[in-house]
């Protein structure tokens, strides 16, 4: 029954941080499900070689975060948050950006996305591009 919980409660921390960073993912149950089992199993070998419970936490964590750092979204939200907001509500802003994902893919696409990419020297350029790519299509399509 521990065992459960604890892939209920991976999957859990998992699903939230999808929905609010990575929302391409968050309706990947088998992704969802693979990661949390994963990460239940790494915490219980891990307790088992006698780690204490804050390392087998922060070694499941690892696991069950793991490519998970750099968001596409968080990206396009920042843009279209420092960029564009003065020109719709703020409850507008997060579906803009929703929106703006799937634009936004080509230009992340010439990028080489790691972990740590927003703290790269790249990511100014990528924050510009995607400034002009969403600019772009404001101009041809409107807010609608």
């Amino acid at each position: 029954m521990a065992a459960e919980n604890k892939i209920s409660y991976y999957a859990l921390r998992l699903k939230e941080l999808l929905n609010s960073s990575f929302p391409e993912l968050s309706t990947d149950k088998e992704f969802i499900e693979r990661r949390g089992q994963l990460a239940a199993k790494v915490y219980n070998d891990a307790f088992i070689a006698g780690n204490t419970i804050e390392q087998c936490n922060e070694i499941a964590q690892y696991v069950l975060f793991e490519g998970l750092h750099f968001s596409k979204f968080d990206t396009v939200f920042k843009v279209v948050c420092n960029e564009f907001d003065t020109i719709m509500a703020d409850e507008e802003l997060r579906p803009f950006a929703l929106k703006m994902l799937p634009v936004s893919i080509p230009v992340f696409e010439q990028y080489q996305l790691t972990d740590d990419f927003a703290d790269s020297p790249e990511f100014e350029l990528l924050y510009t591009e995607l400034t002009g790519t969403i600019q772009i299509w404001i101009e041809d399509n409107g807010l609608q």
